[in-house]
């Protein structure tokens, strides 16, 4: 293994060139272990498998029970662990350039997930020349930010398969949904995940009256249900929108309470 303590190790007075030196090999090291964790997660799963065709196990059923302990190597939930496993398994089976990319350190984990989810409805083959001429160099990489990555993916997936990209916006028309969620400070998330062309940027509540923009005003319901607006579903790839009201704002009677729209 490696020491721990000697990784965690930092020289307070050394000077601050070597100090943000020592940020950036960290750093690295932080995607090279991701690298790793993912190698480790896609051969845990065809262990797996292997042994569970090996003891009878029907197809449909083997490989049950890899991401709960993925999950929970991770300090994680299982559902976290099954995105570490197909993350981890397109890299490792389909996308080798963005895989030594990550290894290097030339990409963090997250940058590695936003091309992976980019890939999402592309073949084999297509994923393949998409790995290839976005990370065979990784010099290219260098000052892209999280959105530049995805656009850049983005953009070569749609030249490579025009139609799997429309295909994926349409069904996720489909998972159009509001989720409420605690946020600290006895605040509440209120986000909508909905079509970027829908004509409501916020489903609204059985109650409301109007629709919050940022630095707005929203009307509170007694009632946390959400009803979708007739002909709301759009033809585009979706988006996100977050409101930030105050926690009375989800219990209690109608009046007016602040939001904040994201």
């Amino acid at each position: 293994m490696f020491d721990l303590d000697e990784l965690a190790a930092v020289d307070p007075h050394a000077d601050k060139a070597a100090l943000v030196a020592r940020i950036d090999e960290l750093e690295r090291v932080k995607s090279a272990a991701a690298a790793g964790q993912a190698r480790a997660a896609a051969a845990l799963d065809e262990r797996r498998r292997a042994d569970d065709a090996a003891a009878g196990v029907p197809a449909a059923q083997r490989g049950r029970g890899v991401t709960s302990e993925i999950g929970l190597a991770r300090r994680d939930s299982p559902a976290r662990g099954s995105r570490y496993l197909s993350v981890a398994k397109t890299l490792v089976h389909d996308m080798p350039h963005t895989l030594a990319a990550l290894e290097c350190g030339a990409l963090s984990e997250w940058r590695a997930t936003l091309i992976v989810r980019e890939t999402a409805g592309l073949s084999v083959e297509d994923r393949a020349l998409l790995d290839v001429e976005l990370c065979a160099d990784v010099s290219t990489l260098d000052g892209l930010g999280d959105k530049r990555i995805s656009a850049a993916a983005k953009a070569i997936a749609h030249r490579l398969d025009a139609q799997a990209v429309r295909d994926r916006a349409v069904k996720a028309e489909g998972d159009r949904r509001v989720t409420i969620c605690p946020a600290p400070d006895a605040m509440t998330y209120v986000t909508a995940l909905s079509p970027a062309s829908g004509r409501y940027p916020l489903p609204r509540p059985e109650s409301a009256t109007t629709t919050p923009a940022r630095g707005s005003v929203c009307s509170a319901s007694s009632r946390t249900a959400w009803r979708w607006p007739p002909g709301w579903a759009g033809k585009s790839s979706p988006g996100s929108t977050t409101t930030i009201c105050p926690h009375s704002t989800a219990r209690r009677g109608p009046g007016l309470r602040p939001c904040w729209t994201q």
